[in-house]
């Protein structure tokens, strides 16, 4: 396989039991429902609720994922704690599994200045013998990488690239640009409405939320892009805008997402943290799906 991490690759969600552990029999499903449309797999991430795992777990659904992706897809796993330190214990238990990739978020809940972040980084990715990707999701962290910042750390030879989940055009352009003229360090997009966008302007792959609800509509956007067809790419970002839009309208990500795949009839179970959905609120769900999936 292409060590280049490029297409869709769906951050997945973390299936729970009825009791609220762990269910890796579901999680293998839903690795199948994306491998079906073609996608690879971002596991331990926001939308599987990587938060409110505790590390035995983040290791058993990176275990997870490399035993039912068996090469089939790239696998990137999301590895970041607050501290340094928690980072590279963990990243090296994930990396012994075999993952193509790992991820690291910017430590929260202290702000750090970029000569920190920078630290950080560096420090993490001396440690693993596994390619580090950057991970850019201030609204939830309170930290911000700046372009200036990721260029310096793409110097790195084990760096090679950055997720940007700060939601706006302005900030993936701006690491697009930090980015010109570096081999060998890729940006990938986060936020679903900028799929086609990303791509157009030079993305090698995006980490999409939605791909958990519309696998094959988010897809289809890599898919004619990727054959030339720029138009059908821009034609299926709009439809899955719309779906975004219109699902992150009743509730946030990652419970609306969680709840989606549910209320489709998947057993993925409920978000563990404290978030509740009314009768009224799943109905529109389900119409909203409805809409936008086939």
């Amino acid at each position: 396989m292409n060590k280049k991490i490029t297409g869709v690759l769906t951050a997945i969600v973390t299936p729970f039991t009825k009791d609220g552990d762990y269910n890796e029999a579901a999680m293998r499903v839903q690795i199948q429902r994306q491998l079906a449309a073609g996608n690879g797999i971002f596991c331990g991430g926001t939308n599987g609720e990587f938060f409110v795992l505790n590390a035995e777990e983040k290791l058993a659904v990176a275990k997870t994922c490399m035993e039912e992706v068996a090469g089939k897809a790239h696998v990137v796993a999301h590895i970041g704690e607050i501290s340094t330190r928690e980072t590279i214990r963990l990243g090296k238990q994930i990396a012994a599994l075999g993952v193509d990739a790992v991820s690291v978020i910017t430590p929260w809940f202290v702000p750090l200045k970029q000569e920190e972040l920078i630290a950080h980084y560096e420090e993490v990715a001396d440690a693993l013998d596994v390619p580090v990707f950057l991970y850019n999701i201030p609204a939830r962290t309170g930290n911000t990488l700046q372009p200036e910042t990721v260029r310096k750390l793409a110097a790195h030879p084990n760096i090679v690239g950055i997720k940007d989940s700060a939601g706006s055009y302005e900030s993936l352009s701006g690491f697009l640009k930090a980015a010109e003229g570096i081999d060998n360090f890729d940006v990938l997009n986060g936020p679903d409405s900028l799929i086609h966008q990303g791509f157009v302007d030079g993305c090698s792959a995006c980490i999409s939320g939605l791909a958990n609800v519309a696998p094959n509509e988010i897809n289809a956007i890599w898919a004619h892009f990727h054959a030339g067809d720029i138009a059908g790419s821009h034609k299926a970002q709009e439809n899955v805008t719309g779906l975004r839009t219109d699902l992150y309208s009743v509730g946030f990500s990652p419970a609306a997402v969680k709840k989606a795949v549910s209320l489709m009839g998947h057993d993925v179970g409920e978000s563990r943290y404290a978030v509740r959905f009314s009768a009224e609120e799943e109905q529109r769900i389900r119409q909203i799906v409805n809409q936008y999936t086939h």
